[in-house]
C-alpha cells in the first residue's frame, strides 16, 4: 500500500511513488491507474473515495536523462543484494548488516558498487581488514553497479509488484 509502481507514457517503469503523490497525479489529470489495488481512501466528510493505485502511467512521456547512475548508498547496496549477506546468507532484515568492502579501504578500496558487498556484523568482523584471500572469505555474488533499469526491477521484484505487470503484459 506504501509504494505505488510510476510508468512512463512508454510504459517503461520510472519507479516509485507515495500513495499520495499517486493521488495527486491522478487529481491533476497526469497520470492514469493502470491498476487500482484493494485499498480505499476517503476524505474527512467521506463523499470521495478512491482506490489507492498499484500501477500508475503518465499521460506525457518524460525524458529520464537526469538519472544517469544510482547513487551508492548503504540502502541501495541491500537492495541490490536482496538484503541478503554476501558471505553466510543471511537476512539483513533480521539481523544488524554493514558494508564490506572486497578491497579494504586501507588497501586503496574505494567505497563504490564494484567494491562493496552488504554483510552481516559477525562476517564483516571476520574478514576485518584483509582481502578476500587473506580471509578466505569470498563473496557469493561479484559486485557490480546496476543501471537505473536494473535497480527499478529489482525495486520492483523486492516489492512483490513484478506479477502485477507481468500480469499487465509490461514486463
Amino acid at each position: 500500500m506504501n509504494n505505488v509502481i510510476l510508468l512512463n507514457a512508454d510504459f517503461s517503469p520510472l519507479g516509485f511513488i507515495s500513495w499520495r503523490k499517486a493521488i495527486k497525479l491522478i487529481c491533476k489529470k497526469k497520470a492514469e491507474v493502470i491498476k487500482a489495488s484493494k485499498h480505499i481512501i476517503h476524505n474527512f466528510e467521506k463523499t470521495i473515495e478512491f482506490l489507492i493505485p498499484e500501477v500508475l502511467k503518465l499521460i506525457k512521456f518524460v525524458r529520464a536523462l537526469w538519472k544517469n547512475k544510482v547513487p551508492f548508498n548503504k540502502r541501495n547496496l541491500l537492495i541490490r543484494d536482496n538484503f541478503i549477506c554476501q558471505y553466510c546468507g543471511s537476512d539483513l532484515r533480521k539481523t544488524p548488516s554493514s558494508i564490506d568492502h572486497v578491497i579494504p579501504v586501507s588497501s586503496g578500496g574505494k567505497s563504490t558498487f564494484d567494491n562493496c558487498t552488504s554483510a552481516c556484523v559477525p562476517c564483516n568482523n571476520k574478514k576485518d581488514d584483509r582481502s578476500c584471500s587473506e580471509a578466505r572469505m569470498y563473496p557469493k555474488h561479484k559486485p557490480y553497479t546496476p543501471t537505473i533499469n536494473q535497480f527499478i526491477g529489482i525495486q520492483i521484484k523486492n516489492a512483490g509488484l513484478d506479477k502485477t505487470l507481468i500480469e499487465l503484459g509490461i514486463l
